[in-house]
């Protein structure tokens, strides 16, 4: 049987009180203190519901209760208390350290004192802990405990979400500084694509967002690039891509969004055009009664600019010319007399001109309408 001590740290906290126990009747009257602990004591006439054994099984117990409690009452509480004190310190004194090491590692809790004549067996049985008591502000998370007392001396939330923000700006700023240097070391050089790629793949990303177009893959290429393919194989190949087929680039475009993942749509994508390059080597019917059609293909009218007009070393000189001869021109029919000079006649006319005196409303006579003079 385990020590007081020993039970204090291994077992956890008892349930709630039970109903008290039964005062002892004397003709002393004397009123003894039980012992450190929130177990009440029980004698040999009690008889609880859920106990259902018989008499005669325990009368030697009650006697040797009766003898314990009578024993216990001469006792003076000076008596008592010195005698707990000595019990306990040897407890303590024979606890073993590295079962209270691993008591504390553990995280158990010990429950209140009580001396042997209060255990029982199933104080030694493995007890449920009690139901963790989460907090309002804990929204189903059972880490934050029960809530804690305000003091009035916490920010408010928009200052939380000021620190938050804060946090995370922080965050960034070490990723700069730390880790997007690393990434230098991943860096490859840039390879032209060679005969044995001619496959060009595009993905669309929305920077960790979801989004319905993340998983889309488009794949482009040449008809002329794809290898150990003859004309008549290439026409055909050009055939069965349809309006995939621009005419003007000689590419071949397909896309492909039917899964949730881009490694299927682009398994799907290689697949098709495994297909699609079998059956344009297959000379079973090389199509070769079947016209081209590029209807679908509507071809942009993209002007260019004259070659005339570009400004070249003997283009300016053609044009300086031009411009002298224009100002020369102009010199010669002003002194001829052949251009009006608008600012002599109008200094000359100036001084013959007569002002006319504005008309100036005046106010006629009492209930008469206003008229001009």
């Amino acid at each position: 049987m385990a020590s007081p001590a020993r039970n204090l740290l291994l077992q956890p906290a008892r349930s709630p009180w039970r109903s008290s126990c039964r005062r002892i009747r004397s003709r002393q009257a004397v009123q003894w203190q039980r012992s450190l602990s929130l177990t009440p004591c029980r004698y040999e006439d009690e008889k609880p519901a859920a106990e259902s054994t018989s008499l005669s099984k325990v009368s030697s117990t009650s006697k040797n209760a009766r003898r314990r409690v009578r024993s216990w009452d001469k006792e003076t509480p000076q008596e008592r208390t010195a005698a707990r004190l000595a019990q306990l310190s040897a407890d303590l004194a024979a606890l073993n350290p590295d079962l209270i090491a691993e008591a504390v590692r553990t995280g158990k809790r010990g429950q209140p004192w009580r001396d042997n004549r209060d255990m029982k067996h199933e104080d030694f049985l493995p007890q449920q802990q009690e139901k963790f008591k989460v907090g309002f502000w804990a929204e189903g998370q059972e880490e934050l405990g029960p809530d804690e007392d305000f003091y009035g001396d916490d920010i408010t939330s928009h200052g939380h979400g000021e620190l938050e923000q804060h946090r995370e700006l922080r965050e960034y700023a070490r990723l700069i500084a730390w880790e997007l240097p690393l990434l230098n070391q991943l860096a490859k050089p840039f390879e032209l694509p060679t005969a044995a790629t001619p496959f060009r793949f595009r993905y669309t990303s929305y920077l960790g967002e979801e989004h319905p177009a993340a998983n889309k893959v488009v794949v482009e290429f040449a008809a002329s690039d794809m290898p150990d393919l003859t004309l008549v194989q290439k026409n055909k190949l050009i055939k069965l891509a349809g309006p995939r087929y621009n005419p003007s680039t000689d590419i071949v475009k397909m896309s492909c969004e039917l899964f949730d993942t881009l490694p299927q749509n682009k398994r799907f994508l290689g697949d098709t055009i495994s297909k699609l390059l079998a059956e344009a080597r297959d000379g079973a019917d090389t199509f070769e009664d079947v016209p081209f059609d590029f209807r679908h293909h509507k071809p942009k009218v993209r002007h260019q600019f004259p070659k005339e007009w570009i400004l070249t070393d003997e283009r300016k000189k053609y044009l300086e010319g031009k411009r002298q001869q224009s100002l020369e021109l102009d010199q010669q029919k002003l002194v001829a007399g052949h251009i009006v000079d608008g600012e002599r006649i109008v200094g000359n006319s100036l001084p013959f001109m007569v002002a006319e005196e504005e008309p100036v409303l005046v106010a006629a006579g009492q209930g008469k309408q206003r008229q001009l003079r």
